[in-house]
């Protein structure tokens, strides 16, 4: 297996299947949203997720991205025949988001610009990773490609060269709707998908010093998306499903030999199924 994973290590990248999760900032949103209130970071983001609460009526109080800064940015790079070949988190142990996003865009530049993977990652991620870029002023002609074609800009939404976001493949690009998310697609090929963490609790999280926690929560949910993407390139005929379930297997087995030292891998290899075909009538 080690010499398996020596050469892929040689491999080219040529996808980027990455996860965010970001905290509120809390200087920002007293500047634009509470002018002249005097509130300190702190009361700024609690006042705002108390607003949001209350509008919108279900108890959720997410901030909108243009609000946030990454704190946690975990990225698998794999390679052009759908194997992984590693799975980092960004600026360990600091997660500094200034050093974050320029590792995040610099790697998408070292690796010669692979194809993003995300879940979602339109909506939110991406956004999150762009607007940090404009607050510390990093260039990225060849991201903001805006004077080329229109249909090969990388911003483009039906380019999936640039950005495979699985949300819109499963919805169509919008026209349907994926209820249950990246979450229920996880449990339908048996990984583990949330098992007790999400989005919601990361501000908490990160205030209470566990920014490890979301690191790790961060490196599951770039599991769940990795074994998603993987089953979708069945679907695409991309990739053989007797390929994709060595694939999966050897994925397991990289997990195991490193799940002694990742508090992360071994919480997902804790709540790992496997997918079983379904059984033809007797």
């Amino acid at each position: 297996m080690a010499n398996l994973r020596a050469a892929q290590m040689g491999q080219q990248v040529q996808y980027l299947v990455f996860d965010v999760e970001a905290i509120a900032d809390g200087d920002l949103i007293a500047k634009v949203r509470y002018p002249g209130k005097d509130y300190t970071p702190a009361e700024a983001v609690r006042a705002y997720r108390d607003e949001l609460i209350e509008q919108r009526g279900d108890g959720k109080d997410f901030i909108p991205p243009t609000f946030m800064l990454p704190i946690s940015v975990a990225v698998g790079k794999i390679s052009g025949d759908f194997e992984l070949i590693d799975l980092v988190v960004l600026d360990a142990p600091a997660y500094r988001p200034h050093v974050i996003t320029k590792l995040f865009w610099d790697g998408w530049s070292h690796y010669g610009r692979p194809t993003f993977v995300t879940f979602n990652g339109r909506g939110y991620d991406m956004p999150v990773m762009e607007l940090a870029a404009y607050r510390y002023g990093i260039s990225l002609p060849t991201w903001y490609n805006i004077h080329d074609r229109s249909f090969e800009q990388s911003r483009n939404r039906y380019n999936l060269e640039s950005h495979f976001d699985l949300m819109d493949f499963f919805t169509n690009f919008g026209a349907g709707r994926m209820t249950g998310g990246l979450n229920l697609l996880a449990n339908l090929i048996g990984k583990p998908g949330k098992t007790g963490i999400d989005g919601s609790q990361v501000q908490d999280m990160y205030e209470a010093g566990r920014a490890d926690e979301i690191n790790d929560y961060c490196r599951c949910d770039v599991l769940d998306t990795y074994f998603v993407f993987l089953r979708s390139q069945v679907m695409t005929g991309a990739l053989k499903l007797d390929r994709e379930q060595e694939i999966v297997a050897a994925t397991k087995q990289w997990l195991g030999e490193r799940s002694a030292d990742s508090p992360a891998y071994a919480h997902y290899l804790e709540h790992w199924g496997d997918w079983k075909p379904a059984e033809e009538p007797g």
